[in-house]
């Protein structure tokens, strides 16, 4: 790719300024491996020192790149190698509670450096559990409880070994003890995963993989508003056609996102990570996927033909971002979280209910996103959306993920308000028949190579 030049994101500056185009999100990923240490104090200690030594300046750098470029960049975060390997021997030696003061000296280091999040609570039990990971697993509703900032993870399944059912049930019991503990909030800081991509910028699920730099910079676009507008301006032309209109704007957005990413690096003396070109939308006015989708022909989002009009989406945001950046990770699709799109909010009371928006996650990312369910849900209900999701990624090789808030005291077409750019959401059915599957121990199978 050439290199990039400023004049080149003029256009895109004016998308900035008429259509809510930001950057979603500068990540810095921070490999803590070399500070574990089987005494939790001397772990806390030496993880926050690092932290901070590493990400002191990155809200400074990222504001004066915003300044610079004048494009706003939404937030700024700071992802982990996960907690149950950093911490695995001081695990051995005291026990669940070396998690729990990790998890507040993550937490303290996240507020110190002024990020908005910090993930990596993380445990990787797709294929069984080290005792770290049931020490993760077993605290995440207490460490959500006593933090701000920190964001936990579970990753539940991989294309490569299937599902761990045992893990999808103890997850889901972490998000019902969540709930309870914080009122639901806390569940938006808490995500099940398969396929989990280690170089994603966006929370709830950033971590810093065991195969990446010792510091590295990913940063995610956002860009819905500027989607839609051109999708607004193409009523009456064929799919190609507006195919090929929205890979070029996917291509214009994304330019600013490799911009930012490289200026922020270079300046903090790390590597540039990559670009996730997922579609994230906001709760603002006109920044809706669910808006884009109805634009391209549907009543309203989740009728019949929601799943195609989201892969036409899809593919073009993917065609023509990738040939603007020189790297792109994460999930890199359009994201269609409930709570977090007015219009998706607005669909959830007309056409769209939960099984069409799992049908929908079969085409895109992340999966059963930021959804407000009835307080009382079961357990085994949750497990069962969590199972199914996870084979939707297992058999499409894709990353899933599920996001899901009971919401205590809440029924179905109650409102639930979340705050800020997580919005709020009408609380969505579920259906009245649990799964017993979970009766059963053990995993499901991958997919049977073709």
């Amino acid at each position: 790719m050439s290199s990039l030049d400023v004049e080149e994101v003029i256009e895109t500056i004016e998308m900035i300024r008429m259509r809510n185009l930001d950057v979603r999100a500068v990540t810095l990923g921070i490999n803590l491996l070399d500070r574990a240490h089987p005494d939790p104090e001397e772990l806390a200690r030496d993880v926050r020192e690092k932290i901070v030594e590493v990400a002191g300046d990155l809200v400074e750098v990222v504001e004066e790149v915003e300044d610079e470029l004048g494009v706003p960049i939404v937030n700024k975060r700071i992802a982990v190698t996960p907690c149950s390997i950093v911490a695995a021997s001081a695990v051995r030696k005291e026990g669940r509670e070396a998690v729990l003061t990790l998890a507040e000296a993550l937490d303290e280091a996240a507020e110190e450096v002024g990020v908005d999040y910090l993930g990596g609570y993380t445990a990787l039990v797709y294929d069984g559990f080290t005792e770290a990971d049931e020490a993760v697993l077993d605290t995440i509703p207490e460490a959500i409880e006593g933090t701000e900032r920190l964001c936990a993870s579970v990753v539940v399944a991989d294309e490569r070994y299937g599902i761990n059912m045992d893990a999808v049930y103890r997850t889901a019991e972490a998000v019902k003890e969540t709930a309870e503990r914080t009122d639901g909030h806390g569940c938006a800081r808490l995500v099940a995963l398969t396929n989990a991509p280690e170089n994603t910028p966006f929370m709830a699920g950033a971590f810093h993989g065991v195969g990446q730099p010792e510091a590295c910079v990913n940063v995610g676009i956002s860009g819905p508003g500027v989607v839609r507008a051109v999708v607004e301006e193409l009523k009456d032309v064929d799919f190609r056609t507006l195919h090929d209109e929205i890979k070029r704007t996917a291509f214009k957005i994304t330019r600013v996102g490799e911009l930012v990413g490289r200026r922020v690096a270079e300046r903090l003396g790390v590597e540039f990570g990559a670009v996730d070109l997922s579609l994230a939308p906001t709760p603002e006015e006109g920044d809706s996927v669910a808006e884009i989708l109805e634009g391209i022909g549907l009543e309203s989002c989740g009728c019949p033909g929601s799943t195609a009009a989201l892969h036409l989406l899809m593919d073009a945001v993917k065609k023509g971002g990738a040939a603007a950046t020189s790297r792109h990770g994460g999930y890199s699709e359009a994201f269609i979280p409930v709570s977090e799109d007015a219009g998706m909010a607005r669909a959830a009371e007309e056409a769209l209910t939960l099984e069409k928006l799992e049908a929908m996650t079969a085409v895109c990312s992340v999966g059963i996103d930021m959804v407000v369910v009835p307080g009382d849900t079961p357990v085994e209900t949750i497990a069962g959306i969590i199972a199914d999701e996870a084979a939707i990624g297992v058999v499409t090789g894709k990353p899933t993920a599920v996001r899901i808030i009971p919401a205590p005291g809440k029924e179905p077409g109650d409102e639930f308000e979340m705050g800020g750019l997580l919005g709020r959401a009408p609380v969505m059915d579920v259906s009245d028949y649990r799964p017993t599957m979970f009766r059963r121990d053990g995993r499901i199978p991958p997919k049977f190579p073709r």
